[in-house]
């Protein structure tokens, strides 16, 4: 066993096993509670072209439904100068195009550097054709962000907002940390940034105690959104969460008639944008 922040001990892990040493034993490596910063300096690319820069680790929001706290711990910032050298070697070695990658890239903060100073100055280095970030959370959305992508020329002109339910109740109870009005707030803001600026989401159906009416609140807020695209999920639990603790859950039909509705909804919104 062996936790995301241990993954540098990985190697030395599989020397000893094929030394055939720790076969006698269980391994059990989850103790560290940051990855070393030579981790992300391998220099290995699965593309020629594109590479992934982690700008942060972990989460701090506690969504009801992730797991993604309790076993990645609280969110934590790489230093900017790292991040920048990660990206001035991928340029190195040929790398034009970059995804900015973090549980919450939007609430990073470092060294007086938020995420909107971050961008800038990674828009700065020679040689980068293209940058794009994933994910971000509205709750730390704003008209800074909005702004470097309208005006930062190698920022793709796309935001992926994950939005979750469109009724106040369940965003409530998965400790989102706004409402559905100011969810439309943040898109309106943006689209009048932003000009013809994509807009992309995460969506839960069927999530612990979701009435009829709670989830026709979605698809009603997607149908005036009119998202370009977007991640569609059946509720699932997760041990350990908030809302694994919610015996009230919907039968699975259900969930499966609901998520139907909504991704057949969204295919025609979808299609209708691009024609």
């Amino acid at each position: 066993m062996v936790g995301p922040q241990d993954i540098h001990k990985l190697p030395e892990i599989l020397g000893k096993i094929k030394n055939k040493s720790l076969l006698e034993r269980k391994i059990w490596e989850t103790d560290s509670k940051l990855r070393p910063e030579k981790i992300y300096h391998q220099q290995f690319y699965q593309d020629k072209q594109h590479a992934f820069i982690v700008i942060s680790e972990g989460c701090s929001n506690f969504c009801s439904y992730c797991v993604v706290p309790y076993v990645r711990g609280g969110l934590r910032h790489r230093k900017p100068e790292d991040i920048l050298n990660e990206i001035k070697t991928a340029i190195s070695h040929g790398i034009s195009k970059v995804t900015l990658l973090g549980q919450n890239v939007n609430a990073y903060r470092e060294a007086g550097v938020n995420f909107a100073k971050l961008l800038e100055q990674v828009n700065s280095l020679a040689g980068l054709k293209e940058i794009g970030f994933f994910t971000s959370h509205p709750k730390d959305a704003g008209q800074d962000i909005f702004k470097a992508i309208r005006d930062l020329e190698k920022l793709a002109k796309t935001l992926h907002l994950p939005v979750q339910s469109g009724a106040d109740r369940i965003l409530k109870l998965m400790n989102r940390g706004y409402t559905a009005k100011d969810y439309l707030a943040l898109v309106d803001s943006y689209r009048k940034i932003v000009k013809d600026g994509k807009l992309t989401t995460d969506v839960i159906v069927g999530f612990p105690t979701e009435t009829q009416e709670e989830f026709e609140e979605t698809c009603a807020l997607f149908k005036k959104v009119k998202f370009n695209s977007a991640y569609i999920f059946k509720y699932s639990s997760r041990p350990g969460t908030e809302a694994a603790k919610i015996c009230e859950t919907l039968k699975p039909e259900e969930i499966e008639k609901r998520h139907k509705k909504i991704l057949d909804l969204q295919r025609k919104i979808s299609k209708d944008l691009r024609q």
